[in-house]
Formats: C-alpha cells, sequence, structure tokens
C-alpha cells in the first residue's frame, strides 16, 4: 500500500469536499440545462420564467 504524506491527504480531502459540494449544488441546473438543451421543440426561458403575474389572482377563502 502506499503511503500519502500528511500533505498529500490534506490535498485529497480538500478536493473531495469541493467536489462533493459542486456536485450538490451543479447537479439539478446541469439536468435542467440538459433538459432544456436537448428537448424539441425548444422551450423558451422568457415564456416561462415569470408564472406568477400570469392568471387571475385567487384570494384566500377562510370559509366566511
Amino acid at each position: 500500500m502506499v503511503q500519502f504524506s500528511e500533505e498529500t491527504k490534506e490535498r485529497v480531502s480538500k478536493v473531495i469536499d469541493i467536489s462533493r459540494v459542486a456536485i450538490h449544488y451543479g447537479y439539478l441546473p446541469l439536468i435542467v440545462y440538459l433538459g432544456y438543451s436537448y428537448s424539441e421543440p425548444k422551450p423558451s426561458l422568457f415564456k416561462y420564467g415569470n408564472l406568477s403575474t400570469r392568471g387571475p389572482r385567487l384570494s384566500p377563502s377562510f370559509g366566511y
């Protein structure tokens, strides 16, 4: 078995930590990007970008 120095162990640990964070926060945006780029017909980001301003406003009903 290969013996690593403490500096090498620290570097490997740092790379693993950074990779874990990058995968954690980058996986879902990557899947969404791939879905947008490989779908037919290509969806428009502006068309679906702000759905909260479309349609009727429904006021909450409290049963009065």
